[in-house]
């Protein structure tokens, strides 16, 4: 006889038909059903997400939101890396040596402090890991607000449909769902002859919660972890080295940027060493002998510590995804505009997948995956609108096609640059350092690309974000009206200088 699909609510049974049996239902009258012999398949789940860091639980809360009754599995901290080992406490960390910094230079702003300012490393890292422990609970207070199980486990794949559990005292179990999505992150990369020991070559968990402040230290590696822990430490009184392989630090920013923060930290007296790559690292001594070779030749470097900022590596491995046959390249997983893989009911957002490995982005793609999967029209995201932002002093911002990207895409383009030496708001603040630079499309005067160094820039590049998506032309950001005295002016003075009309570039 043939196999019937019978649905159940969100769940579904597949039976083989033996016999029938007759149940009165509610009405009182007699149904007929049947009983299976075997084959008998019942879903936990509508959906099993695995990984819970900004892409997991964003991706969990809105398919909730949906009516979908979703099941949540992380190994470790809920809220994943963002919330408790990267975007938030490093922000912690950062504004500690803010505030560190504007009592140093009280006396700058008319304010007279008695005494010596310390900067106590300790008390800094225990703020940080409150402020990420009070994240992290926030996450779990939100999958109970909307029924959203948690089930602390390693987890793999066993089918389409089926996830293998492992918990902490080593049992196995196996749950189901209609969909899972692949939700489990990255972690920090190791070069070969830099291997992370965690006691004087260290990544970036170690970084946040050293005992004992170092009195020099070696960062290598320029991106955004690099040189925000090179200024974070520096800030705060260590003797900090950046080395960058390539030749500018933040190698992703536009040329401009680049050159801004490293003059920036040069004038704090933080080194910066570009075209050098670490070659050795001698750590059986009580501190570090670094060799470093560089376009004038070898330079050997005794610092307490080394830190390891070389990059990502995705956490893909184990999961059970070639036994599958889901499609992977270069450490990233293979999905289509909205997340599918190339295995029914398997989905993969975030580090894992192309596109910049950002937790907003994985946010995004969490949205936009539940959403298609819910049966709602859905928009692929703009992964040429994605926003860039690095939280050093000064900071650094970024958006779209660099200078010279729009330039070899064949662009004829139109650059404005409005420093913020001419802006009052920061003259007043006391940081000039940095600027706005936008670049437009001569043909079309559409916004192609924006970089900013500056305090605050981070806030500001979501205006260009939205007139980006709204395809606004140039006339229609340098006649939207911007508050005076504010940061956010740089952006229309910017605007006006591409199409010379600038009034306070002197």
């Amino acid at each position: 006889m043939p196999n019937y699909l019978i649905i159940i609510s969100n769940n579904y049974c597949i039976f083989s038909f033996t016999k029938k049996i007759k149940l009165r239902n509610y009405l009182g009258k007699y149904i007929y059903v049947v009983l299976c012999k075997f084959n008998c398949l019942i879903m936990d789940y509508d959906i099993i997400i695995i990984g819970s860091g900004p892409g997991g639980y964003v991706a969990a809360i809105r398919a909730s939101q949906l009516g979908k009754k979703v099941a949540v599995v992380e190994k470790a901290e809920v809220g994943g890396i963002c919330l408790n080992w990267g975007c938030i406490p490093t922000k912690a960390l950062l504004k500690s040596a803010q505030v560190y910094n504007y009592l140093k230079h009280a006396t700058n702003y008319g304010v007279s402090i008695e005494g010596e300012i310390m900067a106590d490393l300790q008390a800094m890292v225990q703020r940080s890991r409150g402020v990420a422990a009070n994240m992290s609970k926030g996450v779990q207070f939100l999958f109970k607000k909307h029924g959203i199980e948690l089930i602390n486990a390693v987890a793999s794949l066993h089918s389409a449909n089926r996830v293998e559990l492992l918990d902490n005292e080593g049992k196995k179990s196996i749950i189901s769902a209609e969909s899972i999505i692949i939700a489990t992150g990255a972690h920090a990369r190791q070069l070969p002859n830099l291997k992370i020991d965690g006691n004087k070559i260290i990544g970036y968990r170690q970084a946040m919660t050293l005992e004992k402040q170092p009195k020099s230290m070696l960062v290598v590696g320029s991106g955004a972890i690099g040189t925000e822990f090179a200024y974070f430490y520096h800030s705060i009184g260590t003797k900090v080295t950046l080395v960058e392989y390539l030749p500018n630090i933040m190698p992703l920013e536009d040329i401009d940027a680049s050159k801004a923060l490293a003059r920036s930290f040069k004038k704090s007296k933080l080194k910066v060493m570009t075209s050098a790559a670490v070659t050795e690292v001698d750590t059986k001594g009580e501190s570090c002998i670094v060799t470093i070779e560089t376009k004038k030749g070898i330079e050997t470097m005794e610092v307490d510590i080394v830190l390891s900022a070389v990059g990502i590596e995705t956490n893909i491995k184990g999961m059970g995804i070639d036994k599958l046959g889901i499609k992977h390249e270069k450490g990233k997983i293979i999905v289509d505009d909205f997340y599918h893989t190339n295995v029914k009911n398997i989905y993969a957002i975030g580090d894992i997948v192309h596109g910049p490995a950002l937790a907003h982005v994985a946010s995004r793609e969490g949205i936009v995956c539940v959403e298609k999967m819910a049966g709602h029209a859905v928009e692929a995201i703009d992964y040429g609108n994605i926003p860039a932002c690095t939280y050093t002093s000064p900071e650094v911002a970024s958006l779209g096609l660099t200078e010279t990207q729009a330039k070899e895409q064949g662009y004829k383009i139109k650059v404005g640059k409005f420093p913020f030496k001419a802006s009052g708001k920061a003259t007043a603040g006391g940081n000039t350092d940095g600027f706005v630079k936008v670049i437009f499309d001569a043909n079309t005067d559409l916004l192609l690309g924006c970089s900013m160094v500056g305090d605050n820039v981070t806030e500001m590049i979501s205006e260009l974000v939205v007139a980006r998506k709204m395809k606004a032309k140039a006339k229609d950001i340098i006649n939207a009206i911007h508050p005076h005295p504010t940061m956010s002016e740089a952006v229309m003075e910017a605007a006006e200088a591409a199409y010379d009309e600038a009034i306070h570039i002197i």
